[in-house]
């Protein structure tokens, strides 16, 4: 009895002993699975990584080059935007253009009357506003005229704000005058200046002037060493010329169409962009 009991014993423990050895295997065979996929999985998730960088880094660059076409079509459109054709040629900024219908609205109906289009309706606002930042108010309307011929602009003094009959000697009373006219020249840099004398057509002869040719260039000389000395203009920037009384406005027939004739005649040959700043 005893050894069967043994027997049994020894039996259950060999089955006990070969079934955990059996699942000890099937453990082992899992975890080796489980181990190739977790490796298998590592290699997967590295290489989705990569890709994700690659991809990461292709986008950056796309965005990048998304964000520099917008700068470049929003510039262009800015550009766009900011200008419009005058007569086919001229540019002009939709700010200038503001300016100019402000400038506009304060000019008098009778000054507009011959602005048949943009381009006169800019002459007549940079001669309003000219006018306005070289007079105080006090000069007649003929003392100064203001004529603009594309971008030249053309001043006309008369030789009474200027000048006694027959003198170049510049007068006292024309130092407002002259100071508001540097400041003008003096604002923009880029501009040229040309004083030109202007005579009527009666014979002058002294000890000092020869002629009407004399005359005028004297003029003119006097007014550009004023503004040179006095008020700083540059005098690089500065031409003086003589006309003698060849050049008249009106016919020399009256004595009134003779005062208008005898002037100092100022041309502001400015850049495109300066010529549109005279409308501020």
């Amino acid at each position: 009895m005893k050894k069967i009991i043994l027997l049994s014993l020894a039996v259950a423990t060999l089955s006990v002993s070969c079934v955990s050895k059996k699942k000890y295997v099937q453990l082992q065979n899992d975890n080796f699975k489980t181990e190739a996929y977790l490796a298998e999985t590592r290699m997967e998730k590295e290489a989705l990584e990569a890709e994700k960088q690659v991809l990461e880094n292709k986008m950056g660059r796309i965005e990048a080059r998304v964000a520099e076409y917008n700068d470049r079509i929003n510039s262009l459109k800015n550009e766009s935007d900011s200008k419009f054709t005058l007569d086919g040629k001229t540019p002009m900024s939709n700010d200038t253009r503001g300016k100019l219908n402000a400038t506009l609205a304060n000019v008098s109906a009778s000054d507009l009357s011959g602005a048949k289009n943009l381009e006169d309706s800019i002459n007549v606002a940079i001669s309003h506003n000219l006018k306005k930042s070289i007079t105080d108010g006090s000069e007649e309307n003929d003392d100064i005229q203001i004529t603009v011929d594309k971008t030249v602009v053309m001043i006309n003094v008369s030789d009474r704000l200027l000048f006694n009959t027959g003198s170049y000697q510049v007068s006292r009373n024309a130092d407002g005058l002259l100071k508001k006219l540097a400041e003008v020249i003096n604002s923009e840099p880029s501009l040229e200046v040309m004083i030109e004398g202007h005579t009527d057509p009666r014979t002058i002869q002294t000890g000092v002037l020869q002629d009407n040719w004399d005359l005028s260039v004297k003029r003119a000389t006097s007014i550009v060493r004023i503004l040179e000395t006095k008020y700083d203009v540059a005098p690089e920037k500065m031409i003086a010329a003589g006309r003698a009384s060849y050049i008249p406005l009106v016919e020399n027939d009256t004595k009134e169409n003779m005062a208008k004739n005898r002037r100092t005649r100022i041309v502001l040959i400015p850049d495109m962009d300066k010529f549109f700043a005279m409308i501020e």
